[in-house]
């Protein structure tokens, strides 16, 4: 059965009186529900099922011999045209899960019908503050409440049964350009939440609240304060401060914000959070002069009561490349020279792979887990890379390098199996081209980079991608499986010997887990980012997945995205062993009827179009107008919309469809200057298509 989501999702709240019996007998996540979920799969309760963020289920009902008999049980068809990289949770027969805008719905597990909506009616136009989409990673329980993080910025909480909201925290100045994207993590009666916002100027940090009452624990900030302004507020920043220049402009933020991962070791009682790149990326602009910047791109370990910093380990010193440490933080027992030891593994943007001991962030061991250029190698000795000259582009001279502000891996979930021993690993080889702006750079009112990569296409030839499972105590490959491009979705790993991972081409597929051999797929219809899960509802094992396509390369990807011709069909999509559904086939896009003529314009005033565009527009609408298979590539935009190009760019016309406004940086001359580069791109493509039939 398929079933329909549309106006359910546009009121502020709304129920569904059928569903609400279903949630009844939902009992409570707390401390026991989570360390017990360690060795019972059939519920699961938090992102990455459990504090140790494994991805790993123990069910094996479906499993190597089963799984060619797995079929979709039932599907949701969502009122979604952005991108889905949501895991939904499991709870006492009900799914939890959230959609773009920061949408949240509760769904029957028995069949398949919406319990509750909830729209906490973001402004659309805070859109132009989200560096990738205005995408949600998910929810948490505890106690009979969800909670979900807001792209502005708010933290909320609804009633498990109703999805009436019990109360609301407003996390962040909402007049700076902070996001939240995360799915929050609740431990010890408190919830944790980041945000986002670095390359826009914003001072990263993140908050635990009282998770029945919404009040303030503590906040632990990621990069110093302005020294002009008093001490710091702690002997972390104290310290961090000597990592940064005398001559660093505090009013730009500094960036690291903690924006996705983090872990929790209740043995230890240690609370894991991975911090995010510097605003502006490029360090000779943000700390002339030079230093490693903590606590940017840097593991914390912390207290939970207090946000007491324990110890740290910084991934990449004076990132000016957008080398985030935000990526998973999984927690596992290894045996490494003979020895068991409780160890954090990450492997983050920068390409290489750490193992750390989490009591005290030694480094273990760290090796290349793919194309890496910028680096030779980890000097075990310093626990620092030992960098490529060259590789900060101070000479103004273009740098290419690998891997670049894609990373080698990105937000898109890992998961370790501790049956097999290895971690499942979404790898992508996308190279980029670096430039310091120096002298030339200008902070604007929207993304700042320092490294001349706002307007730049990724030629097709030049993506690649990858699952890759990883030996952490060999640090190498056991097995591989090519992609032909990059951003495809997050891994989920079970006791059945099974690895899932959906594709940029559209097809969930399954894996063996020791040997990497190909046993199942399902076409999808719509590229996925988002990891699936798995749970245990009435004696069946289920698989479920949030489908939709969108996140960063939807934006940056270029012709190397598009080229793979998926879209957003955003569907809530539900396996079971011996399920025979099938999705309706869908509807071809209609045909781009104009004929593009040659823009009649000075080159001049198409090039400084292309410059606004790449400052403004790139980062919603794609690199160089590429639309990349969500948001409206404005190559195609209609002639009406073309008619209506000032009220639409310059006063927000089409601000309820999230398209903000930007007359606070815009005259209406670089407004038509943008039209012109857009009406420009729309002629080389069609030439270029024109060219591509004849041959």
């Amino acid at each position: 059965m398929t079933h329909t989501l549309s106006r359910q999702l546009r009121g502020t709240l709304m129920f569904s009186l059928l569903g609400l019996g279903a949630l009844a007998h939902a009992g409570p996540v707390d401390t026991a529900a989570m360390l017990a979920a360690e060795s019972d799969g059939a519920q699961w309760l938090s992102y990455d099922r459990t504090w140790s963020q494994q991805r790993f289920s123990p069910l094996q009902q479906i499993n190597t011999e089963t799984v060619a008999n797995l079929g979709l049980a039932w599907s949701i068809d969502l009122d979604n045209t952005r991108g889905l990289e949501a895991t939904p949770l499991y709870h006492d027969g009900v799914l939890y899960t959230s959609l773009s805008w920061s949408r949240v719905m509760a769904v029957d597990a028995d069949s398949g019908e919406i319990l509750w909506t909830y729209d906490p009616q973001v402004n659309k136009a805070k859109g132009r503050h989200a560096c990738c989409d205005a995408v949600n990673r998910g929810v948490a329980l505890w106690q009979g409440k969800v909670y979900v993080g807001t792209l502005d910025g708010r933290l909320v909480a609804l009633d498990a049964k109703t999805g009436k909201p019990l109360w609301t925290q407003q996390t962040t100045d909402n007049s700076k350009p902070y996001t939240i994207t995360a799915a929050p993590r609740v431990l010890k009666d408190m919830v944790l939440i980041g945000n986002g916002g670095a390359e826009f100027g914003v001072r990263g940090y993140f908050s635990a609240y009282d998770a029945a009452t919404g009040e303030l624990r503590w906040r632990f900030y990621t990069v110093p304060a302005d020294p002009d302004n008093g001490p710091q507020a702690s002997p972390a920043l104290t310290e961090a401060l000597k990592t940064w220049s005398d001559d660093t402009d505090w009013s730009i933020g500094g960036g690291g914000t903690a924006w996705d991962s983090m872990a929790y070791d209740p043995d230890l009682d240690l609370l894991y959070v991975g911090t995010g790149n510097g605003s502006p990326w490029n360090r000779e602009i943000r700390s002339p002069g030079g230093g490693d910047n903590l606590y940017l791109s840097s593991i914390l370990a912390l207290r939970p009561e207090t946000g007491e910093l324990v110890w740290h380990y910084q991934t990449t010193p004076g990132d000016s490349w957008d080398f985030t440490a935000t990526q998973q933080l999984t927690l596992a027992e290894l045996e490494l020279d003979g020895k068991p030891r409780q160890v954090i593994m990450q492997a983050p943007k920068n390409g290489f792979f750490y193992v750390l001991d989490r009591a005290t962030g030694e480094l273990l061991s760290a090796e290349k887990f793919g194309k890496v250029t910028w680096a030779e190698r980890i000097d075990m000795a310093t626990g620092r890379p030992v960098e490529v000259a060259g590789a900060r582009y101070e000479d103004g001279k273009p740098w290419v390098q690998w891997p670049g502000p894609f990373g080698a891996h990105n937000w898109h979930s890992m998961s370790y199996s501790p049956l097999t021993g290895l971690v499942y690993l979404p790898y992508q080889e996308v190279p980029a081209t670096y430039i310091n702006e120096g002298g030339d750079y200008t902070r604007i009112n929207g993304y700042n980079t320092g490294s001349g990569l706002e307007n730049k296409e990724l030629p097709p030839a030049y993506s690649a991608g990858a699952l890759i499972a990883w030996d952490p105590v060999k640090q190498s490959a056991a097995w591989r499986v090519e992609r032909p491009t990059h951003w495809n979705g997050g891994t989920l790993v079970t006791a059945g010997n099974l690895v899932f991972q959906g594709t940029v081409a559209g097809q969930l597929e399954a894996y063996s887990a020791d040997q990497g051999t190909a046993l199942w797929q399902f076409p999808t219809q719509t590229g996925v980012v988002a990891a699936p899960m798995t749970y245990q509802h009435k004696g069946e094992q289920y698989i479920a997945l949030m489908a939709g396509w969108g996140g960063a390369a939807a934006l940056f990807g270029g012709e190397a995205i598009a080229a793979t011709g998926v879209r957003n069909v955003s569907r809530l999509l539900v396996f079971k062993l011996g399920a025979k559904q099938q999705l309706p086939a869908l509807a071809e896009p209609e045909p781009v009827a104009r004929e593009p003529q040659p823009v009649v314009a000075a080159s001049s005033e198409v090039a400084a179009g292309g410059e606004l565009y790449a400052q403004y527009c790139a980062i919603c609408h794609g690199a160089g107008t590429v639309g990349g298979g969500v948001i409206p590539d404005l190559r195609y935009s209609s002639d009406a919309v073309r008619g209506a190009w000032e009220a639409i760019v310059l006063h927000g016309a089409f601000q309820g469809k999230g398209m903000a406004a930007f007359g606070d940086s815009l005259t209406s001359e670089q407004a038509n200057q943008i039209k012109l580069y857009v009406m420009q791109r729309e002629y080389e493509s069609w030439m270029a298509s024109m060219e591509q039939a004849e041959e």
